[in-house]
């Protein structure tokens, strides 16, 4: 297996679990951020840009101005295929 394709399948998985476990977290009182630029299609918690509603309208991977909650002070830590998770919105071509 390639290490982009292995680096991608564990980046996912990871993302997955730590969008299943961010609202669980939320509520038992974990700092969570918003970390824009890496969820994958469909899976950001809210915000995707003019014209979206919220959760899950995301349309691609990784999108720019689509984010997700995070443990705080993990955003920027959180490596995409594209770059680093960002505070922000991110413009991507």
């Amino acid at each position: 297996m390639k290490r982009s394709t292995m680096l991608a399948a564990v980046f996912t998985t990871a993302i997955a679990q730590a969008g299943a476990m961010s609202a669980a977290q939320a509520q038992e009182g974990e700092a969570m951020e918003k970390c824009y630029g890496v969820a994958l299609a469909g899976q950001n918690d809210c915000k995707a840009g003019p014209g979206t509603t919220c959760a899950g309208t995301s349309t691609v991977d990784y999108q720019g101005n689509a984010w997700t909650l995070v443990p705080e002070g993990t955003c920027t830590s959180i490596e995409t295929p594209h770059g680093m998770g960002s505070l922000s919105e991110i413009e991507r071509p």
